[in-house]
């Protein structure tokens, strides 16, 4: 009987223990405290990385500075450089802004749970981790660690200048892309201490978070960072920009374009070099971007640096030499809807002007496929040529590429779950249902609709961190996608898998990409 009564003692004493929540850990740089909130431990604003300020400015991360004491890590770190309250930002921002976040279901250290890391959009010009859409408790509910990770955007990101690619040696121009990765190497090395398996990485995002993503999986620098690949609306496989050619969407710029931009913005700054630019305060330098996402005629994003990205990233898939992970892909029904193109009135003969400027010999083929007999009609395909030419072609090629290519399995998604009033679902919708972070819903308060595609959602996206399949019990199957069966996953009030929609479309446009891409390499050789 008084061995019994020790035992009870015992387990009474060390149930506490048993069923705590991971509240401190150590990290690179020293300890951290967080907070738990119904059972998920919560840190927020961890560096892991210097402040990229002074000399910092526009070099690769440097390993972050270590701290005494125990650091709380209750509240997000500041946005990084950009327009103040940009995107759903709710963080003050700062150029001192290389934090990151973690929310973990695990009970204790080593537990091996998977991990998916967060990556956001913005047009490679704004974002941050501190927009409540972006909230990882779903996430972690469902049993993975959500990781998100800040980076640099804007000319703080993305300026590149012959003067920083002869200072770095290989090119300049992807300091936020660097940032992604030096979080995924803190990932690697300090997930462990939150319950998370540094073998089991997802890097997930959405428009150039995607964008992002993509650049990452075909990137030499990341290998053995990430072990699968979630991306929604975001990719590009179009042939290096090398001018402002219209077709193509969000390209990849090479170098020598990049570098130009850079010239030309430190004039706009009256900087007459690289030093110059360092000594002005980052407040001064974002005044001077003008408004808008495309900063006053200066477009600023990742370009073909030779180092983080080696060349247009169609060729690195084409010679295998991506990273070969299972990979989760899609795009919305109507991504320009986000961006003000509902409602514009666009007659046919200004969309039949419109495609024969800028798909020249291919704009029969192009104009063929793209009905525009009526007003109505063109409107509709405007909208549709700005699918494919921005995200859905790079969805469809990067599936085939990958199936084609690699061992790794392709999943292709659509989401067209929208009011019935509005025709198509705009770019963004679908973020807040793989988070299950509804509000508004699609006008109003979430439906049951609504928070049961949600939930089915979240639950694939969790499942592919998983296992690298999101297929699992209760939900509808989701074939992978295959050259001689190509499918997709399509979101609606039922989900269900049916043949990639507009894929007449999309071919077509693949057409006209095949004949720039042939011209790109005869202009080379001139």
């Amino acid at each position: 009987m008084k061995k019994v009564l020790i035992t009870i003692l015992l387990i009474s004493a060390l149930a506490p223990f048993a069923f705590s929540q991971i509240e401190k850990a150590k990290v690179t740089g020293g300890e951290v405290q967080g907070v738990v909130t119904d059972g998920i431990s919560i840190f927020k604003g961890i560096p892991f990385a210097s402040p990229p300020v002074g000399d910092l400015r526009w070099k690769a991360p440097a390993p972050v500075q270590a701290w005494t004491g125990m650091k709380k890590a209750e509240a997000f770190g500041p946005a990084c450089m950009q327009a103040a309250g940009a995107m759903g930002n709710t963080a003050p921002v700062s150029e001192d802004c290389l934090y990151l976040n973690v929310w973990t279901p695990a009970k204790k250290v080593g537990e091996k749970i998977p991990v998916i890391v967060w990556i956001y959009g913005g047009g490679f010009s704004g974002g941050s981790t501190s927009t409540p859409m972006y909230d990882g408790m779903a996430f972690a509910k469902k049993g993975v660690v959500l990781v998100s990770v800040a980076y640099r955007v804007g000319p703080f990101g993305f300026l590149a200048h012959s003067e920083l690619s002869r200072e770095s040696g290989h090119g300049s121009g992807t300091y936020g892309l660097e940032d992604m990765i030096a979080g995924l190497n803190w990932v690697k090395s300090n997930i462990a201490q939150f319950g998370g398996d540094p073998s089991t990485v997802t890097i997930f995002g959405h428009s150039a978070g995607g964008m992002a993503v993509n650049m990452l999986a075909a990137s030499p620098v990341t290998k053995g960072l990430f072990h699968r690949a979630i991306c929604m609306s975001g990719g590009s496989f179009a042939p290096l920009q090398t001018s402002d050619q219209g077709g193509i969407g969000l390209g990849i710029p090479a170098l020598k374009l990049a570098e130009s931009t850079g010239e030309d913005f430190l004039k706009k700054l009256g900087a007459a070099d690289i030093k110059a630019a360092r000594a002005l305060s980052a407040e001064e330098i974002q005044k001077n971007l003008g408004g808008g996402m495309g900063g006053g005629g200066l477009r600023f994003r990742p370009a073909a640096d030779g180092y983080v990205i080696p060349s247009d990233l169609y060729s690195i898939y084409q010679a295998r030499g991506f990273n070969d992970t299972p990979i989760l892909v899609g795009n919305t029904s109507d991504e320009l809807g986000s961006f003000g193109g509902r409602g514009k009135v666009i007659t046919t003969a200004d969309f039949e002007k419109q495609i024969r400027s800028e798909y020249g010999p291919q704009a029969d083929a192009i104009l063929s496929v793209y009905p525009h007999s009526t007003d109505a009609e063109a409107a509709k395909s405007s909208k549709g040529i700005a699918r494919e030419s921005t995200f859905s072609w790079s969805t469809w090629t990067w599936a085939r590429m990958q199936s084609k290519q690699g061992k790794g399995k392709a999943f292709i998604y659509y989401y067209d779950h929208h009011a019935p009033n509005v025709d198509g679902s705009g770019h963004g919708s679908d973020v807040p249902y793989a988070f299950q972070t509804l509000s508004g819903g699609r006008g109003g308060a979430p439906t049951p609709e609504d928070l049961k595609l949600s939930d089915a959602i979240n639950s694939y996206w969790v499942n592919f961190a998983k296992t690298g399949d999101p297929n699992g019990p209760g939900l509808p199957t989701w074939p992978a996608f295959a050259e001689n069966d190509q499918r997709a996953m399509v979101f609606e009030a039922t989900p269900s898998a049916k043949p990639v929609p507009n894929l007449e479309k999309i071919k077509a446009f693949d057409a006209y990409i095949s004949w720039r891409r042939e011209e790109t390499k005869k202009n080379a050789m001139q």
